[in-house]
C-alpha cells in the first residue's frame, strides 16, 4: 500500500493504478485502496470504473463520506441524477456541514430542475470554501493555473488537460469569492465558466477579477459572455458555407403565441439533450412548455441535418489556440444526437464512418466546411472552444451549437474505440500545451522585470 500511495502522490497515475490492483488483490476490502483507485479511475475519465469501485468501498467498509460523495460525483457524470441525489443526501446524513456533498448536491438538484434546492445547497457549500487548491502530484516545480468556476455548473471539463501531474491547479468559484480579496498568485489564469446562458454572473464577476489583476487569460469572459446560442446564430448565420438556425430566446408566458411550428424547444442552460424537445403541432405547445424549465425558453429552427441515408451525423471539432482537431463523430436515425447516446453507433459500420473523420477531418469534410469552421472559431474569439455540427447535400456547415463547455471524453478501455484514443490526446495534449506557452511566457516575463533576477 505504501508504493501505491507514493506513486500516487508523485502523479505516476498508471503504475499507481497497478499498484492498487495489487493491493486489492491480496486484500480485496482494503478502503483506502478501493478509496484512491476510485479517484484516479474518476480523475482518468473512467467514470463507470470509478463507480463500481466506490460501490465496492462502501459495501466491504460501511458508509463513509467522503466515498458517498466521490460516488454521487461518478453517478452525477454518469447521467444517473436522481441516485446521485441519494448518495449526496446521505453523505450530509452524516456530516451535514460536508460543503462537497452541498456542492453536488446542488449541481444535482439543479439538473432536476429544482433551483431553489439548489441554490440553497450553493449558498451552504460554496460560500464558505469558494477556492480549491487541488495538490500537485507530479515532480518537480509546476506553473499555477488559476481556474474560474461557476457554482450553478455549466464550466468546462478541464481536469483530463488541466491534471495534477502537469499543473498546480486553484481552483476559483467566481460567483462566491468576495472581490476585495486578493487572488491567489497563479501563472495563466484560464476562464472555465463556459455557458453564457446561466452563467452571466458568475462572467461578469470574473471579468472583473481579471481586469483588476491582468495576466496572461485563456477564453476572457468577456468573449463567452457573447456566447450564447442566440449570439452564436446570429454572428454565424452570415459565415459562408455555414447554415445557422435562427434562435430566438422568448419567455414562458409569450412562447405560444410567438412561436411557430415545428419547432425545437429547450431550457438554456442545459446541455447533453437535457430539457431539450421537438414540437410538430400546435396543440403540442402548451403541454410541452409546461414540462420544461426556465422563466424563458430557446425557439430553435428545425434545420434538416438529415444525411442521403436518412441518418444524423453530429460531428465534434475542438478549437483550440487556432486549430481544429475533430474527437468524434455520432450517427443516430432520430433528431436528437448525444455521442454517448446514439443509437447508431454500436454498428461497425459507423464506428469505421467515424474512425474515417478522425484519421482525415479534412478529407471527409472537404475544403470549403473546414475554412467555414475556421471562421466560426474566429467568430467566437475563444482560445477553447468546441463545434458540433451536421454537413448538408452541398457541404454545407449546418450548425447545431459553439461554445466552450463542451467535453473532450476519452473513449472507454475496450477495444471498439480504441482508434479514439490518439485523436483525443491530440487535442488533449494540445489544450495542456496552449495553458503551459502561456504560463511559461508569464514566469519569463516576471523575471525579465525583478530587478533582482537581472544581477
Amino acid at each position: 500500500m505504501r508504493r501505491a500511495a507514493v506513486l500516487d502522490a508523485l502523479g505516476r497515475t498508471m503504475p499507481a493504478i497497478d499498484a492498487y490492483v495489487e493491493v486489492l488483490r491480496l486484500e480485496p476490502g482494503h478502503g483506502a485502496a478501493l478509496a484512491n483507485l476510485g479517484t484516479l479511475l474518476f480523475n482518468t475519465g473512467r467514470r463507470s470504473a470509478a463507480r463500481l469501485t466506490y460501490e465496492e468501498a462502501l459495501r466491504r467498509n460501511g458508509e463513509s463520506v467522503s466515498v458517498l460523495v466521490n460516488l454521487a460525483n461518478a453517478l452525477l457524470e454518469l447521467g444517473e441524477i436522481a441516485s446521485a441525489r441519494d448518495r449526496y443526501e446521505r453523505a450530509l446524513a452524516l456530516d451535514p456541514t460536508c460543503a462537497r456533498a452541498h456542492q453536488g448536491l446542488s449541481y444535482a438538484l439543479g439538473r432536476m430542475g429544482d433551483e431553489a434546492g439548489a441554490a440553497l445547497h450553493r449558498q451552504r457549500g460554496f460560500a464558505a470554501q469558494p477556492v480549491h487548491v487541488v495538490p500537485f502530484r507530479g515532480e518537480g516545480a509546476a506553473p499555477t493555473v488559476l481556474v474560474f468556476l461557476c457554482a450553478a455548473g455549466g464550466n468546462v471539463a478541464t481536469e483530463l488537460f488541466l491534471d495534477d501531474t502537469a499543473f498546480a491547479v486553484v481552483k476559483v468559484f467566481a460567483d462566491y469569492y468576495d472581490p476585495s480579496v486578493a487572488l491567489p498568485g497563479h501563472d495563466v489564469a484560464f476562464n472555465a465558466i463556459g455557458d453564457a446562458e446561466m452563467c452571466g454572473a458568475a462572467l461578469r464577476a470574473a471579468e472583473a477579477m481579471t481586469h483588476a489583476r491582468p495576466s496572461p487569460l485563456v477564453n476572457a469572459p468577456a468573449c463567452v459572455l457573447r456566447t450564447t446560442r442566440v449570439d452564436v446564430s446570429e454572428r454565424c448565420a452570415g459565415i459562408p458555407g455555414v447554415v445557422a438556425p435562427r434562435t430566438r430566446l422568448i419567455a414562458r408566458e409569450r412562447f405560444a403565441a410567438e412561436c411557430g411550428v415545428p419547432t425545437l424547444v429547450r431550457s438554456p442552460g442545459f446541455h447533453t439533450g437535457e430539457h431539450f424537445e421537438r414540437i410538430e403541432r400546435a396543440d403540442e405547445l402548451a403541454a410541452t412548455i409546461a414540462a420544461l424549465p426556465g422563466e424563458s425558453l430557446l425557439a430553435i429552427e428545425p434545420l434538416d441535418a438529415r444525411g442521403a441515408d436518412g441518418r444524423v451525423r453530429k460531428y465534434r471539432v475542438m478549437a483550440i489556440d487556432g486549430a481544429l482537431y475533430p474527437v468524434h463523430l455520432a450517427v443516430a436515425s432520430q433528431w436528437k444526437v448525444h455521442y454517448f447516446t446514439a443509437d447508431l453507433m454500436g454498428e461497425a459500420l459507423y464506428r469505421e464512418e467515424e474512425r474515417r473523420f478522425l484519421e482525415d477531418m479534412a478529407g471527409t469534410l472537404g475544403p470549403a466546411a473546414v475554412a467555414a469552421l475556421l471562421e466560426i472559431v474566429r467568430a467566437l474569439g475563444l482560445e477553447y472552444a468546441g463545434i458540433d455540427f451536421a454537413l448538408d447535400p452541398q457541404g454545407r456547415i449546418v450548425l447545431f451549437e459553439a461554445n466552450a463547455t463542451m467535453k473532450i471524453v476519452p473513449p472507454d478501455a475496450g477495444p471498439e474505440r480504441a482508434y479514439r484514443r490518439a485523436p483525443v490526446e491530440r487535442a488533449l495534449a494540445a489544450a495542456r500545451a496552449m495553458v503551459l506557452r502561456r504560463a511559461v511566457a508569464s514566469a519569463a516575463g516576471r523575471a525579465h522585470d525583478d530587478p533582482i533576477s537581472r544581477q
